[in-house]
């Protein structure tokens, strides 16, 4: 099929101008066709076959075709190919009736050969040559009496027609397939581009390309996630958009900082300020793109701006830094005791001193492994409470929990000679939560109570709410905790200075623990405290537990 149509039925913007050009083509030679009969008719130029009736209907038939084909501005291939036949029919009736074969009108004839060719290949072009001969040949048969030179004339005069239409039509071929090989390679670098731009849109990281003089041209849609905007970036100065601070808090300008560089620069020591004031951390990681051709070899035709958030990863960084800081410090105490008491009841039995004395240095040996323990255990918790292990909600008795610590803790107080009293409003029933992590949020406050509770008691409350949650509090009658220390107690490694506070053992992690356990079961925790009156520890669960993220 390929053999009968044409590089013009391609559908696009080249082959629509290309058909537009040959529709004013088509109209123009009727219409030069029609005025060169005319000028025959009124004798101006000379025809030895001339015919008043066929120049009429000739010239009427021209007429209506061009009109027809300038009119049909989306031919179809059976509307085009009989129409062709029918302005070849037409030609072939001047030629021999109103013109004369070799007569200017012999001239329209390559256009009709690249036409034919154009809409429908080399099997039209062939027939369009054959046509021709055809036309030569009735010639000679219609006018025997011409002179035999008239023979020779019209096989000279078609072979410059076939000749000529045979280079248009080859340059038109050759032209099509410089067209269609590059629309090949558009449309090739089109879906590379495109693929391009899909991987860059899925990439998290802000990624923007500026010009030499800093004016973003490109982006990625996670760049207007990073800056919280739905505008578009494009045209924006680098500058205007991103402004920046040191670490000494001094705005900076980042086109400038990069300008004229030659290798990657990387930063992630800069600040960038919302609107309403928010900060946010960048790592920046800026590309120079660089000219390989001509005189502007190695000159930047712009850059290529990677951003990334990093608050969390600086401020993870950070806490990392301080909590290995404070356990270094906080663990230097309690080993350098341990070590020289033991150092010590080793002195002490190799010198058979005392019983007392060597009990007093293990006694205080051990109190000191306590420590290490309970910070150990203080670290592992909260190692699990950041993991989320052990976040399992499953159906917790409640009635079951309250009695159970009751029960564990009550010796404690009665050793202390503290009442310890167990206030449950009605039956409790059972509730959707982690069990693990709810006792140890009770038992940290039930243990801190007897701790820092010298005389009184403690109340341990829990009830339903009437949204199908549960309340809890743990209420004592201890030394309370001061205005200047409640905005602390729920940081890592906190303890106050209060001298009865710094007479008891502790690592400074329960209630920051506890903080984070609360948050794990979609709660926050609160208190109420007078200094020497006591305090209130309370929080409520929600009906169903939070869902993991």
């Amino acid at each position: 099929m390929e053999k009968f149509t044409g590089i013009i039925w391609q559908q696009d913007k080249y082959t629509k101008q290309l058909m537009g050009v040959l529709r004013g083509i088509g109209i123009l030679g009727a219409f030069v066709a029609i005025i060169y009969g005319g000028l025959v008719w009124y004798g101006l130029v000379p025809s030895p076959h001339f015919d008043t009736t066929a120049f009429v209907v000739f010239s009427f038939g021209l007429f209506a075709m061009a009109t027809a084909q300038f009119l049909d501005t989306k031919p179809t291939f059976f509307r085009m190919s009989a129409r062709l036949m029918a302005y070849h029919l037409l030609i072939m009736g001047y030629a021999l009736f109103v013109t004369g074969f070799y007569s200017l009108i012999l001239i329209g004839w390559p256009i009709l050969l690249n036409i034919s060719y154009v809409y429908f290949g080399r099997f039209a072009f062939f027939a369009s040559t054959l046509l021709l001969l055809l036309t030569a040949a009735g010639n000679v048969i219609l006018y025997k009496d011409a002179p035999p030179e008239a023979l020779i004339l019209n096989i000279v005069a078609s072979g410059i027609v076939i000749f000529v239409g045979s280079i248009i039509s080859w340059l038109g071929r050759v032209h099509a397939a410089e067209h269609f090989a590059f629309q090949k390679a558009r449309a090739s670098e089109s879906l590379q581009r495109d693929r391009i731009i899909s991987l860059v849109n899925s990439i998290g990281d802000a990624i923007l390309n500026t010009d030499a003089h800093g004016v973003i041209r490109t982006y990625n849609a996670a760049s207007l996630d990073l800056f919280d905007t739905n505008e578009s970036l494009n045209g924006k100065k680098m500058d205007d958009l991103l402004v920046l601070y040191n670490e000494n808090n001094e705005k900076i300008s980042l086109f400038k900082e990069v300008a004229g560089a030659q290798t990657v620069i990387i930063r992630e020591d800069l600040t960038y300020r919302f609107g309403d004031g928010e900060r946010m951390r960048l790592s920046i990681n800026c590309s120079p793109v660089l000219s390989s051709f001509g005189e502007r070899r190695r000159a930047q035709d712009g850059y290529i701006f990677i951003l990334r958030d990093i608050t969390k990863a600086k401020s993870l960084e950070e806490e990392r830094d301080e909590f290995i800081s404070v356990v270094s410090h906080e663990l230097r105490t309690p080993i350098t005791i341990a070590e020289a008491t033991v150092s010590n009841a080793q002195f002490l039995l190799d010198h058979k001193t005392a019983k007392d004395a060597m009990d007093e240095a293990l006694a205080s040996a051990h109190e000191q492994i306590l420590y290490l323990a309970k910070m150990v255990n203080d670290l592992s918790t909260l190692s699990r409470a950041e993991r989320g292990v052990a976040d399992d909600a499953e159906l917790v008795d409640l009635d079951e929990l309250m009695h159970s610590l009751y029960h564990e803790y009550h010796p404690q107080a009665s050793v202390k000679k503290l009442t310890l009293d167990l206030d449950i409003n009605g039956k409790l029933g059972t509730i959707m939560v982690s069990r693990l992590y709810l006792e140890e949020i009770l038992q940290n406050f039930i243990t801190n109570s007897l701790k820092y509770t010298r005389e009184g008691g403690i109340t341990i409350t829990a009830k339903r709410t009437k949204e199908g949650g549960a309340y809890f509090a743990v209420a004592d009658t201890g030394i309370g905790v001061s205005k200047s220390d409640q905005k602390h107690i729920f940081q890592k490694f906190y303890r106050s200075e209060d001298y009865r506070t710094r007479e008891t053992s502790g690592t400074g992690l329960g209630l920051y623990i506890v903080k984070k356990l609360a948050q794990k079961l979609g709660t926050e925790v609160e208190f109420t405290s007078r200094l020497n009156h006591g305090s209130t520890f309370f929080f409520t669960l929600p009906q169903e537990p939070p869902k993991k993220k």
